[in-house]
């Protein structure tokens, strides 16, 4: 070997991208190793693009939920609505009764009509509130009047207006006489 031997030039580092299929590609891939601009560019231009297309996803999904939940809310009416016809054919039976003033006819549509109601509703999961006896709860009744009583302050002593859950939640609390502290 000769003193004047040209020294190898070190390779960059195979960091296992593709290689350049193409000489063109492999002067761009070289030229961009030596610009850092242009690599920052382009990563820019790859997370701007990779950005716009979870945003457009995104944007997607949301107005796809929107259209789900609407569907849902529709069956669940129709579902509910579908149940109360019944109901509705017996309130008009009932109120048939009317017509020919038999009272016995239109108490027993009447009560028809309640049990209907009241079956579709424990069917759906509506329960009664029925909070007579127990301390008021501002978060399940709705104090109406305060009097004095034997109770201890703060017990409901009658209920004027019945509350009722779905589940776990109230749908309307029981609307109640609350004792208050003797005199």
């Amino acid at each position: 070997m000769s003193e004047h031997a040209p020294e190898e030039q070190a390779l960059p580092a195979d960091d296992g991208g593709e290689e350049p299929t193409s000489p063109a590609d492999a002067e761009a891939l070289v030229e961009e190793e030596l610009d850092p601009v242009a690599r920052a560019e382009r990563e820019r231009d790859d997370h701007l693009d990779q950005l716009r297309r979870l945003a457009a996803e995104f944007d997607n999904y949301k107005k796809r939920m929107a259209r789900e939940h609407e569907e849902l809310r529709q069956r669940a009416a129709e579902r509910l609505l579908h149940d109360l016809l019944p109901v509705l054919d017996d309130l008009e039976r009932a109120l048939g009764a009317f017509e020919t003033a038999e009272n016995e006819a239109i108490a027993d549509g009447v009560s028809l009509v309640h049990r209907a109601l009241w079956t579709l509703l424990e069917r759906e999961g509506v329960a009664e509130l029925d909070p007579t006896g127990e301390l008021f709860d501002p978060h399940r009744h709705e104090a109406l009047l305060s009097q004095p009583a034997d109770a201890p302050e703060g017990t409901i002593l009658e209920v004027i207006q019945k509350g009722f859950l779905l589940g776990d939640r109230v749908l309307r609390p029981a609307r109640v006489v609350v004792a208050g502290a003797v005199s």
